[in-house]
């Protein structure tokens, strides 16, 4: 078969199917009571309007305790998140015990602000933690409702080095079901909602990560992304989010574990609303490959070339950009141009129309030994046999099944098998890219289609989120950058990308546009 003709089969099919999705979720889903009309109150606690930067430095110098910072924040956390459903198991009293400690450490400390500030950068600042990585002592089920009483006995590598830091955990918050969809939605915690509209979604899987930081619940947090999971929940929920050049940061211990050749397309990151927040978490979290990354050297803006990208260039299976994205990045190219002197060059890759199939063909692959990916059906079934979909989804329809539709309809679609089609295009998209961004150049392109969806939406879209993992698949380092609000009050934004281990460089347009265009903004305040 043509691959042209075997390409709109494969359109009519997985469009056909996302569509009986939908039609399915609308007629059974659980009717919940209506959110409309509802709004979060305005985060009013000055401290909460600080960067965790600007929070560790009054901790240091005495301006403030710990103690008052962590009590701000578990304030917040009981004021907003009845709304949002974001934190899913707090530990409150223990981070309140570990400021005291803080608190009684500066007292303490003869080698003044600089030794405080080298040991412990991050000393007394609140973080909050996506729930698949392992933090010791508290639930890590990934919304697996199997998995219901897994309590983790280890940190994940980065949250204890961003413990060691100095940062306290406050919670653990909610993602999609086995991490593996655009909204963060499970049976065992519940739908995640967001802080500009909680009838639309916080994105996934680290969408509760994303509305907490966005409620002004958190100021620092820790996501994964194998296919957009830090980069959409950022986009939606207006804050800053840093996918890293793979293998940079440790993923160990997190659930559900990588296979097959999956490690070489996930990344951990930070997540913040502070964008001066994201170099110093990444130097932190990179433990001891922060060498790989030039995370010390100062970026001159003047100097870096600029690409934009408006679009994937029409594949069948996304939708279009919505205009007031394609809007906003046209002003973040002018923006550029009037500011920095430069001329930001408009290019265009056609394989980028075939992301989507060049994501879900690599995820498919197996690792150096031959051994494939462990099957979604299976990491469902776990402890006992894979699920069954068909059955998974006669149970969903009378309210029995433990799991959503998004994961029972994953079930039903597998990786594509190679086809030397599509492992053409891929290679060919990553040399040309590769050899565009170099060392000294980024690109700025869509965040997604349009801006956060209503809740189960995805369903009938379920592709768009190609926009973000086709840069898991090429091994490139993006930070979602926030750019205001849209004309409906929601959050618009836009990737910045750059080539392998120049993450600094994405970091440092990061700067530039949250100065530019106002970075994250209160979702309850009035514009």
């Amino acid at each position: 078969m043509a691959p042209s003709l075997l390409r709109k089969v494969q359109v009519w099919l997985l469009k056909a199917v996302a569509g009986v999705f939908l039609l399915l979720c609308r007629l059974f889903a659980p009717r919940k009571p209506a959110l409309a009309g509802k709004k979060l109150p305005p985060a009013e606690d000055p401290l909460l309007l600080l960067s965790a930067t600007q929070l560790a430095k009054k901790i240091r110098r005495k301006e403030v305790s710990s103690v008052e910072v962590v009590q701000a924040y578990i304030d917040r956390i009981q004021q907003v998140n009845p709304l949002v459903n974001a934190v899913i198991k707090d530990r409150f009293a223990a981070a309140l015990q570990e400021a005291a400690q803080v608190d009684k450490l500066i007292e303490e400390e003869t080698g003044g602000e600089e030794v405080l500030e080298d040991r412990l950068p991050l000393l007394g600042v609140p973080l909050s933690v996506k729930e698949s990585f392992a933090l010791q002592g508290m639930p890590h089920t990934s919304g697996l409702v199997s998995r219901r009483g897994v309590v983790a006995t280890v940190d994940a590598p980065p949250v204890a080095l961003l413990k060691r830091a100095g940062a306290i955990p406050v919670g653990v918050t909610n993602t999609s079901e086995l991490c593996m969809w655009c909204e963060s939605h499970n049976r065992l915690n519940g739908i995640t909602n967001n802080p500009y509209d909680l009838e639309r979604i916080a994105g996934g899987s680290s969408g509760g990560e994303g509305s907490i930081l966005g409620a002004a619940g958190a100021v620092i947090g820790i996501g994964s992304d194998i296919g957009g999971s830090i980069r959409m929940p950022s986009f939606f929920n207006g804050i800053f989010g840093h996918k890293t050049t793979p293998n940079v940061v440790s993923s160990e211990n997190q659930y559900p574990p990588t296979s097959g050749r999956q490690n070489e397309y996930i990344s951990t990151g930070p997540m913040c609303r502070y964008a001066e927040d994201l170099l110093p978490m990444l130097k932190i979290m990179a433990g001891p490959n922060v060498h790989m990354l030039s995370l010390n050297t100062k970026v001159d803006l003047k100097k870096l070339k600029f690409f934009t990208i408006p679009h994937d260039g029409g594949s069948p299976l996304t939708y279009p950009v919505s205009k007031e994205l394609m809007d906003i990045q046209r002003k973040v190219v002018e923006r550029l141009e009037l500011d920095l002197g430069i001329k930001v060059q408009e290019v265009r890759f056609p394989e980028l129309q075939y992301s989507f199939q060049i994501w879900n063909t690599y995820m498919g692959l197996s690792d150096k030994d031959g051994k494939p990916p462990m099957p979604f059906s299976s990491l469902m079934g776990e402890p006992g046999r894979p699920a069954w979909p068909l059955w998974e989804l006669l149970k969903w329809m009378v309210g029995k099944s433990e799991h959503t539709m998004a994961a029972i309809g994953k079930t039903m679609t597998r990786s594509s098998k190679p086809l030397t089609f599509i492992t053409e295009k891929k290679e060919k998209l990553q040399k040309e890219v590769d050899e565009l961004l170099g060392t000294d150049a980024v690109i700025l392109y869509p965040s997604h289609t349009r801006v956060a969806p209503k809740h189960h939406h995805p369903l009938f879209r379920p592709f768009d989120f190609s926009y973000t993992g086709i840069f898991n698949i090429l091994a490139l380092p993006v930070t979602q950058c926030p750019l205001g609000l849209g004309e409906e009050g929601l959050p618009l934004g836009v990737q910045v990308v750059g080539g392998k281990l120049q993450d600094h460089l994405t970091l440092a347009v990061a700067l530039y546009l949250e100065k530019t265009f106002g970075g994250w903004r209160d979702p309850g305040h009035k514009f």
